[in-house]
């Protein structure tokens, strides 16, 4: 009954609308994917690995070292959380760069009581300005961890620990299960530890290498509709050549709820101050944002500001909206098929990204260091702005049916809600109300056609 009903609407209308309307109805299909896959970073990930550096009397001393190698998503404050379960009756006996967040029961302990017992233990960070005698290289950062693309050096934390009442062989050990990251919140999917060839380290002088007695390896990888259920950005647009300014759509992240106060605050609020303050409390995790329109807490607008004979001119401009939430580190990420032909760009950083090869169409895009690399919470400074100039390739630049308009924007590694196609600014000459027309039309046959059904 399906191929009836789409063998009669391809008969209906153009071949080429027909391949749109088929494309919109598979992205809208496949919109709420839980699968773990960015094609913007396809081999994203955040690995974990165990090194199990010397054995103990009961146990084993190990390394933990955590890596983003994702190319734009960070972990930003309060940072990263790591849990698992353990495989027999471990305990933790101590740690240097990092602590868990309960001791548990260790009553059964009459001398030398353990840093942990508990069977599922929950790791965090510790905090800059730990005293040196607790810390270790890459430790004490607070979780916060930098990607890769932007700062390899950052991209790595790392923490030791002293596990007792467990295998003192390769063969006694159990390796941990049930593996879980949080950053600071869901979103990440950790796979089974898997044993891999042993680390090898090289000495300071570089003259003898040793290597770890047993490694093994975690892999986790983000899920932006695990994370949260809505999106947490939006994309406007506007034009020199046109006076309409296309605003995110209504509703994007959230609906304000005209029934329930404190679902959003408006910015000439007399109490903002006390507002802002009291629902601290609630947690920084929840976003409080501006009341508006699309009432998410992030907007980039992306403006075609200037024509020239050569070249032409973007600004870029993030917005945010939200008062409980300050963004350090921040990143933007731009698809569009003239940034392989990049000029200069201002008061920001840039870098290309090549997801596939042959294919040099996105940049990230981020902030220069102690000028604007802060995003600062919803207010007069809650905003960074940049401009682009590209040169112009002859022989795919327009500005016609939206081209200088940008095909896809993640913020801070979340992909942010664009405005529908038929919505852009167009070119004054552009026969935007026969667009329109048309696509009226194929709704109306779809319609018609599901109805007779």
């Amino acid at each position: 009954m399906e191929q009836k009903v789409l063998h009669g609407i391809g008969s209906l209308v153009p071949r080429g609308a027909f391949a749109v309307l088929l494309l919109l109805l598979f992205f809208f299909s496949s919109f709420t994917s839980t699968e773990a896959y960015d094609p913007l970073d396809p081999t994203g990930n955040i690995t974990i690995k165990w090194d199990v550096i010397s054995w103990t009397p009961d146990g084993y001393l190990a390394v933990v070292t955590m890596y983003n190698f994702q190319q734009y998503r960070h972990i930003q404050s309060p940072g990263w959380s790591l849990g698992w379960t353990w495989a027999k009756k471990e305990v933790i006996w101590n740690m240097m760069g990092s602590q868990t967040t309960e001791q548990g029961d260790c009553s059964k302990f009459k001398a030398g009581i353990p840093h942990c017992c508990k069977k599922d233990p929950t790791v965090v960070d510790l905090l800059p300005g730990t005293p040196y005698n607790q810390q270790i290289a890459n430790c004490c950062k607070g979780g916060v961890l930098n990607s890769w693309g932007q700062d390899p050096s950052s991209a790595v934390s790392s923490f030791q620990i002293s596990v007792g009442s467990a295998g003192t062989t390769n063969k006694t050990v159990k390796l941990p299960k049930n593996f879980t990251l949080k950053a600071p919140g869901p979103g990440y999917t950790c796979g089974p530890a898997k044993v891999v060839k042993p680390t090898t380290f090289i000495t300071s002088d570089k003259r003898r290498t040793t290597q770890a007695m047993m490694t093994w390896n975690i892999t986790c990888t983000y899920s932006q509709f695990l994370a949260q259920k809505t999106p947490s950005c939006c994309v406007s647009l506007s034009s020199f050549y046109n006076d309409t300014v296309v605003n995110c759509p209504t509703c994007t992240c959230g609906c304000q709820n005209k029934t329930e106060s404190g679902s959003c605050v408006e910015p000439n609020s007399p109490h903002l101050a006390s507002v802002v303050s009291s629902s601290s409390a609630k947690g920084a995790n929840t976003p409080l944002v501006q009341c508006t329109s699309h009432m998410c807490p992030i907007r980039v607008h992306w403006h075609v500001k200037l024509n020239y004979k050569e070249y032409w001119r973007v600004k870029i401009t993030i917005t945010n909206f939200n008062y409980r939430m300050n963004y350090s580190q921040w990143n933007l990420v731009v698809q569009h098929p003239n940034l392989d032909n990049i000029t200069q760009l201002f008061s920001f950083q840039y870098k290309s990204l090549t997801p596939y090869e042959g294919l040099n169409d996105t940049s990230m895009l981020w902030g220069i260091k102690f000028y604007n690399d802060f995003l600062s919470s919803a207010g007069p400074l809650g905003n960074v702005q940049s401009e682009i100039l590209l040169r112009k390739d002859k022989s795919t630049f327009t500005f016609d049916k939206g081209w200088a308009f940008p095909r896809r924007i993640y913020f801070n590694g979340d992909n942010c809600v664009m405005p529908p196609p038929d919505a852009y600014p167009w070119l004054p000459n552009a026969s935007s109300k026969l667009v329109f027309s048309v696509l009226c039309t194929l709704i109306a046959t779809l319609a018609s056609l599901l109805s007779v059904i």
